[in-house]
């Protein structure tokens, strides 16, 4: 966890990369006083991604605990078209009937790629079955919620991609620091923050913050079903990897899963038809034939 709170504190200082966006180092800091330090209607704004981020971190290790791995990770998926529900009630967007199987193809393809045997173990755990649905449904709405919420925010001013990024993790980091200290508080006193920190955990949180940041340019450039589909994609990539490095040996759930996530962006990915000028031009020839 503490991983995370340094990753998103490493994101708020790239995002300072605007400071080329603003040209010269005086209007750097006009812009970080105006957006930033002098806004704190917009800190709070982007405050609620955070909280809600972080509500969905900890309900995901809530239904983890609480329920099989196999089924956490088929009911977690929802996420998916949950996203694409809160696209189209937030955003009052629209998505084709293609499009909506394409969703939902994603999510099967997704599961399955990701789809592992169960093992039989010898640790008994407690598990409550109904509080691990419960702390599910809760991520899988706060995964759609926040992200598109998020998106609504970038894409209803003008502001700056990277004045956006430091507003959300400045709050990120709050947020974070106090779970931190909520959960891991005692160990930190005594062994400090850094405790632990090896190359490979800084390689980690480098990776996980450009990870933050290509996902806020797709977010803002694209959407955030693109997103999903965007990251189905570096699945199933960073698994034929594993294949080529490591030697992981593919599965029929894997091929049948790789296939579903390739059909399903090139489905969502089609043109849709505009129907409106069609309809507009049968009208025109039937008063031209009614005329005649």
């Amino acid at each position: 966890m503490r991983g995370g709170g340094l990753g998103i504190s490493l994101q708020s200082i790239w995002s300072l990369n605007f400071f080329r966006e603003t040209g010269s180092l005086g209007r750097f800091k006009t812009s970080l006083r105006e957006n930033v330090l002098g806004s704190p209607k917009e800190l709070m704004k982007l405050s609620v991604p955070s909280l809600v981020y972080a509500v969905q971190n900890n309900m995901a290790f809530l239904a983890l605990s609480n329920l099989d791995a196999a089924v956490y990770q088929v009911t977690y998926q929802l996420k998916i078209p949950c996203t694409a529900l809160c696209t189209v009630l937030m955003l009052n967007r629209t998505l084709s009937k293609v499009q909506w199987i394409s969703v939902f193809m994603l999510c099967g393809g997704v599961i399955l790629v990701q789809w592992k045997p169960a093992q039989a173990t010898k640790v008994m755990v407690e598990q409550n079955p109904f509080l691990g649905f419960g702390a599910i449904a809760i991520a899988v709405l706060c995964s759609g919620f926040a992200g598109v919420y998020f998106e609504k925010v970038l894409k209803s001013s003008d502001t700056s991609l990277w004045v956006r990024n430091i507003q959300m993790y400045l709050s990120g980091i709050v947020v974070t620091l106090v779970g931190v200290y909520l959960s891991d508080g005692a160990e930190i006193k005594e062994k400090g923050f850094f405790y632990g920190y090896t190359y490979y955990v800084w390689f980690v949180i480098f990776l996980a913050s450009v990870g933050g940041l290509y996902t806020s340019v797709v977010v803002k450039y694209t959407d955030n079903i693109m997103k999903g589909f965007s990251a189905a994609a570096a699945i199933v990539l960073s698994t034929i990897a594993s294949v080529l490095l490591f030697g992981l040996q593919i599965t029929l759930t894997f091929a049948l899963g790789t296939l579903l996530v390739c059909i399903s962006i090139y489905f969502y990915g089609l043109p849709r038809q505009d129907t409106t000028s069609i309809q507009q031009g049968e009208t025109a020839s039937k008063g031209r034939a009614s005329g005649v």
